[in-house]
């Protein structure tokens, strides 16, 4: 009985023993398992750092393009709506407080149409236009305002067909350049509007100093209104094309 349980131990060990146990991870395999997490994690930030930064730089954009579409690029059109009025344009001209830079009408040299006269001057249409405008200043009355011109003879002639005079600027050239603020206040007279007939390269330096450093290019016969603050600086009103003072003059 002893040997015959002996032998049925010896056979139940055998069996155990031949019983197939559960595998267990090699040391390769373990090797394998500890890296792949740290690469599916620093795979997963990369995709999120990239991801975050193209939303940065696309937030980034739409501030950038937002801020550009809400910054003026020229001085405001006031011959739109009814902006002479609301700009207090009127009330600043009655009381001559106004600097206005007149772009000079059509010159011949850059035109096919019909000279006036010399080459450096006006067309024949740039001449009936300026008349146009001067008519145009004469409705919001000349009676405090002086009218120079720059030394050149389109400039000159701009001004005679407008007013039917021609001053020439006080100083030896066209009032251009970083110090024309200073130098068009040297030239006006208190309780006066100076009107300063001249060309869109020095409208644009003025343009530049007011803050708008990417003005269009203005017009022939463009004025832009600059007021005379109390402090002595100059602040831009707005600009009126000559073609549009017919309905400017209509809100008045």
């Amino acid at each position: 009985m002893t040997g015959s349980c002996s032998t049925k131990g010896t056979v139940k060990q055998l069996r155990l023993t031949n019983k197939k146990l559960p595998d267990v991870p090699t040391v390769n395999s373990v090797v394998n398992l500890t890296l792949t997490k740290p690469r599916s994690y620093q795979t997963r930030a990369k995709r999120l750092k990239k991801l975050w930064q193209g939303i940065a730089a696309i937030t980034l954009l739409g501030v950038l393009l937002a801020g550009f579409l809400a910054w003026p690029v020229s001085p405001p059109n006031l011959g739109a709506g009814n902006r002479l009025l609301t700009s207090g344009l009127l009330t600043s001209w009655r009381e001559g407080n106004l600097v206005v830079l007149v772009r000079h009408e059509e010159r011949c040299d850059r035109s096919s149409n019909p000279c006036f006269g010399p080459a450096d001057g006006l067309t024949a249409k740039g001449t009936q236009q300026a008349a146009e405008t001067g008519k145009a200043f004469k409705t919001l009355g000349m009676e405090r305002a002086d009218v120079f011109s720059t030394p050149t003879t389109r400039t000159a002639q701009t001004s005679l067909f407008m007013f039917g005079k021609t001053e020439l600027s006080p100083g030896p050239l066209a009032i251009c350049g970083d110090a024309m603020g200073e130098e068009l206040l040297s030239h006006k007279q208190p309780g006066r509007n100076l009107v300063l007939i001249t060309h869109s390269g020095c409208i644009s330096d003025i343009e530049l100093a007011l803050g708008y450093p990417h003005a269009k290019s203005t017009e022939y016969g463009s004025a832009l209104f600059i007021k005379v603050l109390g402090n002595g600086e100059l602040k831009a009103v707005g600009i009126i094309n000559s073609g549009d003072w017919p309905a400017a003059l209509k809100q008045l």
